[in-house]
């Protein structure tokens, strides 16, 4: 797993994440929607579960990099 995490460019998954992260832009993003509603504990509909996976996984495997890099220099 980890070895796939290093064959994938950082600014490719920055970009992965600013644009499923944010998408749609307005009226507001399906990412936050999705965690407001998670925390609300509406997050119930398979597609609202579904929505929120997608939308969150360029951003978790953003985070996993970035943990992985700085791991790996110090």
């Amino acid at each position: 797993m980890l070895s796939f995490l290093d064959q994938i460019p950082l600014n490719v998954l920055i970009l992965a994440a600013l644009v499923l992260g944010l998408a749609p832009f307005f009226p507001e993003p399906h990412l936050w929607e999705k965690l407001k509603m998670l925390a609300s504990g509406t997050l119930t509909r398979p597609i609202d579960i579904f929505d929120l996976v997608m939308h969150a996984t360029p951003v978790v495997l953003l985070i996993l990099k970035l943990i992985r890099m700085g791991s790996l220099r110090g």
